[in-house]
């Protein structure tokens, strides 16, 4: 079996970091494991196993007919059996399948606004569904989403999953004092609703000065981002609020912080949570998506409503206060991650849809 993941760009995100994961755990269950990032490389290009074959499209509109022509040699010069198309890949997987008899399309949806989904675009996405012989959704939302709208019927739940590692080293210089660092991994987007975030640090920072909040992710030097910076300074917080932009050594810096945290609008799974609990740390996050399943409040961590900075603030200080009940939060969470949202547990899901 010779699998090809097709993913838009290797930037730290979730979709990104889910392509990089199963490229990765699949080597040793396959014949060979294929990535492909069409738009751009990334950051996440340096976590490939030397063992995945690599192919940069360098696709640069919606319709790139020379980088159609280009994938479709690949696929045919390696005999690729499946077409794994993960988020917006999914039409120029679907186009070029057309002139592919014996190449399988799975689709994985990724979609982060599972709380938004009525105002989900769907017109095209159901126009190639009819060409899917498979899709995985990374939440019940949105498997029911897809039973409901697109032209296949073969759709499962696979939740998101991380590979349990040795620690890479530190490279990032993180500022604060060690044990009183508190972390949010998250790009700068407007689900992610940082403002939130920021407002809830505010509150806390007033009680527990000594304590500072590290912001890792893409900046995209938008209008979102500028707000957020200018929040930050408007709240007297620049020398308590960092951040890093993304980063490579992901696992060293949660090893180096106590709380992690996530405020988000809306999420699917998201896989800066499991990240949290691979690391064992205390965490608080809205009560969005998926985390509900993953974290069960005052045992693995805390839930918090979202949009509510006085409902997370009040989380915070309860881990900062309660440390020994965070340790022992940290821990079930870590628990949890390993036996049901690790590789062990998922490729076996991943493997069945393949094989049938």
């Amino acid at each position: 079996m010779r699998v090809l993941q097709i993913i838009d760009t290797l930037d730290a995100g979730g979709a990104e970091r889910m392509a990089v994961n199963l490229a990765n755990s699949l080597c040793e269950s396959i014949d060979t494991s294929y990535l492909c990032a069409t738009r751009r490389e990334g950051i996440l290009k340096g976590s490939l196993s030397k063992d995945v074959k690599f192919l940069f499209l360098k696709k640069k509109g919606t319709i790139d007919i020379k980088a159609l022509l280009r994938l479709h040699s690949f696929i045919k010069r390696e005999k690729i059996n499946i077409i794994h198309a993960h988020s917006s890949s999914f039409f120029l997987a679907t186009l070029v399948s057309l002139f592919l008899n014996k190449t399988r399309v799975i689709w994985h949806d990724h979609y982060g606004d599972s709380e938004y989904l009525t105002k989900r675009p769907k017109r095209i996405l159901k126009l190639c569904s009819n060409f899917f012989s498979h899709s995985f959704a990374v939440n019940d939302r949105l498997v029911e989403w897809a039973k409901k709208h697109l032209n296949h019927t073969s759709i499962s739940y696979l939740p998101n999953f991380i590979v349990f590692e040795k620690n890479v080293p530190l490279k990032t210089d993180l500022k604060g004092q060690e044990e009183k660092r508190i972390v949010c991994l998250a790009n700068l987007r407007p689900q992610k609703d940082h403002f939130n975030l920021i407002e809830a640090f505010g509150k806390i920072e007033k009680k527990f000065p000594e304590y500072t909040l590290h912001c890792v992710g893409e900046s995209f030097n938008d209008d979102y981002s500028k707000k957020v910076h200018s929040l930050v300074t408007r709240l007297n917080l620049s020398s308590k609020v960092f951040f890093y932009g993304s980063c490579s050594d992901i696992k060293a810096i949660l090893s180096n912080c106590s709380i992690g945290v996530l405020s988000s609008k809306s999420e699917g799974l998201p896989l800066a949570l499991l990240e949290y609990g691979e690391a064992g740390l205390a965490v608080a996050i809205s009560n969005v998506g998926d985390c509900k399943k993953v974290v069960k409040s005052g045992f693995s961590g805390l839930l918090v409503s979202k949009e509510n900075s006085f409902a997370l603030a009040e989380a915070i200080e309860e881990l900062i206060t309660n440390k020994s009940k965070a340790e022992k939060m940290g821990l079930a969470l870590r628990d949890t991650v390993y036996k049901k949202y690790s590789q062990f547990a998922t490729l076996k899901l991943v493997l069945s849809v393949y094989n049938n």
